[in-house]
């Protein structure tokens, strides 16, 4: 876990507008050293706000899901006499889990994990000569 983290339970409190148990301030704070871990890897010169504002959005993602829906679930449905409840997770299934989303890395900035690729081997090939013309003569 991170020895430092980017915002505090109070922090995340403050965005829920939810005053936090000790059960679930002592969660909070767990998962504020697992968000900057995770933060920084992704991008560790990310600025100081926006490393507090991302660390809060992982949280309450995390701390905002409810006991009646089953951890890890995609899709499902509740039915009880004539009437139903169906609901669908996010599309990455991040029930409970501790993510950056698109707009979290927006926030951090960097690139993290970009597609690409480079060979070493490449600088070996030789380089086009691309011939001077000198117009002043």
């Amino acid at each position: 876990m991170a020895s430092t983290t980017y915002a505090t339970y109070e922090d995340v409190q403050a965005r829920m507008n939810k005053t936090l148990t000790s059960s679930e301030q002592a969660l909070c704070n767990t998962l504020l050293g697992d968000a900057a871990v995770m933060i920084d890897n992704y991008n560790s010169k990310a600025s100081a706000d926006a490393k507090k504002i991302v660390s809060c959005r992982m949280v309450i993602r995390a701390m905002s899901v409810d006991d009646t829906i089953p951890y890890g679930s995609i899709q499902g449905t509740m039915t009880a006499g004539n009437y139903s409840q169906t609901f669908q997770m996010p599309s990455n299934g991040s029930v409970g889990e501790l993510y950056l989303s698109k707009t979290d890395k927006d926030l951090l900035g960097g690139h993290g994990n970009s597609i690409g690729s480079y060979s070493p081997v490449q600088e070996l090939a030789p380089q086009p000569v691309i011939p001077v013309i000198d117009e002043g003569n």
